[in-house]
């Protein structure tokens, strides 16, 4: 298992050439890695168990930690039932937020975020080299709600893997791989009459976000008002006193599409 940090002297410490540190988690030894190929890591020394909902630390996961404060990172979370369980960030708000790389089961989402609850997850959607291009496929059946950043799908299995469907959290998407990709996708969790709700997020807002409210970035009170909405539509249209409203009219992508 691969940590960007170990305790030395009982100070948490990122790997240098020749030290030797101990698990923070399960206190065993660990040794610091400094190939040339790899990013700097640390490694336990025997096969000890240790979290086994850890995944092994890619650039793509050092990346993203490295945009948050260093106390947020690799943080251990204990519920209530004494459980423990490394975070990959864990802010000042205890907000969790989880990367994920590798492929993973649906049983261990389900487990994640029963024990966390205030979390959500980005997912690396670069990772498969047809990640992108079956969103691409996908994001045209969206429905813009009047260039907000939100969006409906009556089938979002059209733009995200179906493993991420059934998720109770918000699951954010990053498919970046150039300038062009930069935003993040998000999913919520559920339906809102009939609907999934989908919204376009750039790292800098989601970063801010997470910093300073990271209630919004679960968007619950956007997901009232757009159920809200919906239901107005529904009433006018039925009722044919009135024109549906802009933020129900059913356009393209348009400035959005030409982003990605």
């Amino acid at each position: 298992m691969r940590f960007k940090f170990a305790l030395v002297n009982e100070v948490r410490a990122e790997a240098q050439p020749g030290l030797r540190g101990t698990c923070a988690f399960c206190h065993s030894e660990m040794i610091a890695k400094c190939g040339p190929v790899r990013i700097r890591h640390w490694a336990h020394k025997s096969n000890a168990s240790c979290d086994h909902w850890w995944e092994n630390e890619t650039e793509w996961h050092r990346i993203w930690k490295n945009r948050f404060p260093v106390e947020w990172q690799e943080i251990i979370h204990k519920d209530t039932a004494g459980e423990r369980h490394i975070a990959d960030i864990k802010t000042d708000k205890e907000f969790v937020i989880e990367f994920q790389h590798s492929a993973i089961k649906s049983s261990e989402v389900q487990s994640r975020e029963a024990f966390y609850k205030n979390m959500a997850w980005i997912v690396n959607g670069a990772r498969l080299k047809s990640g992108y291009p079956h969103f691409c496929k996908g994001v045209n059946s969206l429905r813009n709600l009047n260039n907000t950043g939100f969006f409906l799908s009556t089938s979002p299995e059209a733009c995200f893997p179906a493993g991420w469907l059934t998720s109770s959290v918000p699951v954010y998407f990053d498919f970046q791989a150039d300038s062009k990709r930069a935003d993040l996708w998000c999913l919520f969790p559920g339906r809102v009459e009939g609907y999934t709700i989908i919204a376009c997020v750039s790292h800098k807002q989601f970063i801010e976000l997470s910093s300073t409210t990271p209630h919004l970035l679960r968007a619950q009170e956007y997901l009232s008002q757009i159920t809200q909405c919906i239901r107005q539509e529904r009433t006018t249209v039925a009722s044919k006193t009135a024109i549906p409203g802009p933020y129900m009219q059913h356009t393209r992508l348009s400035r959005r599409r030409r982003r990605l």
